[in-house]
């Protein structure tokens, strides 16, 4: 065997053992444990299948897991806002499944990291655009569907999108950031937002952080590839930062009315106590006063029969 090969032999068993040992740490971050060639396939990225003589892609995995997905966040949304007309559960779950929120679960996941990209991708930060990242996180669902199961894959999606789901649940008409914040800011009477976008880095790997202001007041900074998940990120920061000053000065008007209505209770029942001392004090008074004649009556009466005794 020739140095050469020996050398690419290595390699190869190097690389294969480095795949084995992210892959154990994916699936234990996904909670379960995957065929190994199916998980490898849900991780490979057109590009790199092309740039490897045509190998099979995540694509198909990506198109069952995105039903998945969608039966399972739109059946928990049915479930859990039987008031909602149709129109309106259809916005929810589209605030859940689309491409910039799975990114960012697949981010909370470190995807990026286990990603089988081709070299074009790799050095245009494709390990972290949120198209890649999306698909990737749809292709691992089709995978623990076909390995696991329908119930494990339900699993995993309530695991991940959850808290999303909830999220999204408070937000307004529009279901989106920006537009819970105008009108959360319209409602306070402080006006209109206005967000200050600057970017850094090269071109083909921008990062834009916006700044939230409101009445010349900044309220939450975000981060991200793009402008408008940049937006978001911040008008989410100031809608909480807004509602919980909202939500702290109506708990403290709750707590002073509740504060008057106890004092208020309480003279209430003094006066009231008060008046039926006075009633029981009036009436032990004319009962005493009652006995003092019957008293006298009697002593009146006696008196002429002690004299015809004598």
């Amino acid at each position: 065997m020739s140095e050469l090969s020996h050398a690419k032999k290595q390699a190869d068993a190097v690389n294969t053992a480095n795949a084995a040992s992210s892959h154990t740490l994916l699936e234990g971050r996904l909670g379960y444990h995957l065929e190994s060639a199916l998980l490898v396939r849900a991780l490979t990225h057109r590009s790199y299948a092309y740039e490897n003589g045509g190998l099979p892609t995540n694509e198909r995995l990506e198109f069952l897991g995105d039903s998945v997905l969608g039966l399972v966040v739109t059946d928990t949304l049915y479930r859990t806002h039987p008031d909602l007309p149709e129109g309106q559960l259809a916005k929810l779950r589209a605030a859940v499944v689309n491409s910039r929120a799975l990114a960012e679960v697949g981010r909370g996941l470190e995807l990026g990291l286990f990603i089988r990209l081709g070299r074009g991708e790799e050095g245009t930060g494709g390990r972290d655009k949120a198209s890649i990242l999306a698909d990737t996180l749809e292709a691992v669902i089709g995978a623990v569907y076909l390995d696991q199961g329908l119930e494990a894959a339900s699993e995993l999606v309530h695991r991940l999108f959850d808290p999303l789901i909830e999220k999204s649940s408070n937000l307004g008409a529009g279901l989106d950031w920006k537009t819970s914040l105008q009108e959360l800011t319209a409602a306070e009477g402080l006006g209109v937002p206005e967000y200050l976008v600057t970017e850094t880095g090269p071109d083909h790997e921008k990062t834009f952080t916006a700044a939230a202001r409101v009445g010349g007041v900044s309220y939450g900074t975000g981060t991200g590839r793009s402008k408008k998940e940049a937006e978001q990120q911040a008008a989410e920061s100031a809608w909480r930062e807004i509602r919980a000053a909202a939500d702290d000065r109506i708990a403290a008007a709750k707590a002073e009315k509740a504060e008057a209505e106890k004092a208020e209770a309480d003279k209430l029942a003094a006066a009231a106590a008060s008046s039926e001392e006075t009633v029981v004090t009036a009436a032990d008074a004319s009962g005493e006063e009652a006995a003092d004649e019957e008293d006298a009556d009697t002593s009146s009466s006696s008196e002429p029969a002690d004299r015809a005794t004598a």
